[in-house]
C-alpha cells in the first residue's frame, strides 16, 4: 500500500486561505492509502494568539471539510492536528479518519512544549494514549514533542502497535534532533514511524520539512527536504512481523 505525508509550506494564508490551500495539495496528492498532514497547519504552531479565536470542536466545518473529502477520494487521512475547542478548554488534538469519513482516532497532545512556545499555557494536555484498528495493524497516534519521550513510544508498543504517526511542526533549529528521534523511535520499537512536518515559516519561526517513512530497523523508506512536497513511498507492511519474529528484542526486555 501507499503512504503519503503531504509537507505543506506554511504561510499567511489565513485560516480559510489554510484550508483551501490544504484541500487542493490533497487533491494533487499521488493515490495513497494513507495521507498524513503537519501539526497546527491551519494557523502555523508560532501563531499563538490565533488559538483561541481558530479553535474549534471536532464536529465544526474544519473536519467536516475533510471528512467530505475523504469519502470522495476513499482513503485514510491523519488529518494532523487543530487547536480544539472544548468549553472554556483547548487542545492540540490530531485526529485518523478512515475511508467512510469516521473519525476512528483521536488524540491530544499530551507533551506540550514549553521552550519558547506558549503551547504549556494556553492548551490543556491530553491524558490518554490512542491505540487505532487500521488495516495494516495497529497505528498509535503522536505529535511532534511526544517523540523526545521514548517511553511513550514505548507504552503504545506494549499495547500492541505497529505504526506510529506522528504530526509535527518542528523548527529548523532542531533539525538534528527530528531526524535522530524519527529513526530512534522506530528502531528501538521494530515498528513504522510515518512523520508529517511542517515546511516554510510562521511568526518568524522556520521549519525543519524533512518529513519521513521508516521501517521497523530505522532505515529511511522516503524522506522530504526543508521545502513542500510529497514524502510517498509503497510499504510493505508485513515486514514489521517478520523484523520481530526475526529479532525478538522486544521479548527481550528486563524491566528493573
Amino acid at each position: 500500500m501507499r503512504v503519503t505525508s503531504v509537507q505543506l509550506l506554511m504561510q499567511d494564508r489565513g485560516k480559510e486561505g489554510n484550508v483551501r490551500y490544504a484541500l487542493g495539495m490533497l487533491d494533487r496528492c499521488p493515490e495513497s492509502d494513507l495521507i498524513l498532514l503537519p501539526e497546527i497547519w491551519t494557523s502555523g504552531f508560532f501563531c499563538f494568539d490565533r488559538y483561541a479565536t481558530e479553535s474549534e470542536p471536532t464536529d465544526g466545518p474544519l473536519v467536516d471539510a475533510f471528512r467530505r473529502w475523504v469519502r470522495q477520494r476513499g482513503c485514510h487521512l491523519h488529518m494532523g492536528s487543530m487547536v480544539e475547542r472544548e468549553g472554556d478548554r483547548f487542545f492540540n488534538t490530531s485526529l485518523l479518519l478512515d475511508p467512510a469519513g469516521e473519525i476512528i482516532g483521536q488524540y491530544r497532545k499530551m507533551h506540550l512544549f514549553g521552550y519558547q512556545s506558549l503551547e504549556r499555557r494556553l492548551l490543556t494536555p491530553g491524558n490518554e494514549v490512542v491505540v487505532v484498528k487500521t488495516p495494516w495493524g495497529l497505528a498509535g497516534l503522536s505529535t511532534c514533542y511526544d517523540l523526545r519521550f521514548p517511553e511513550f513510544y514505548r507504552k503504545m508498543v506494549d499495547l500492541g502497535v505497529e505504526i506510529f504517526l506522528v504530526a509535527a511542526a518542528w523548527p529548523m533549529a532542531r533539525l538534528s534532533a527530528w531526524n535522530l528521534f524519527n529513526r530512534s523511535r522506530a528502531l528501538e520499537n521494530l515498528a513504522f514511524l510515518f512523520s508529517c512536518n511542517c515546511a516554510g515559516s510562521d511568526a518568524g519561526q522556520q521549519y525543519g520539512g524533512h518529513s519521513a517513512l521508516v521501517e521497523p530497523l530505522g532505515n529511511l523508506i522516503a524522506e522530504g527536504d526543508e521545502g513542500e512536497g510529497y514524502v510517498s513511498a509503497e510499504v510493505d507492511f508485513n515486514i514489521v512481523r517478520s523484523v520481530r519474529r526475526d529479532f525478538p528484542a522486544l521479548e527481550d526486555r528486563v524491566l528493573p
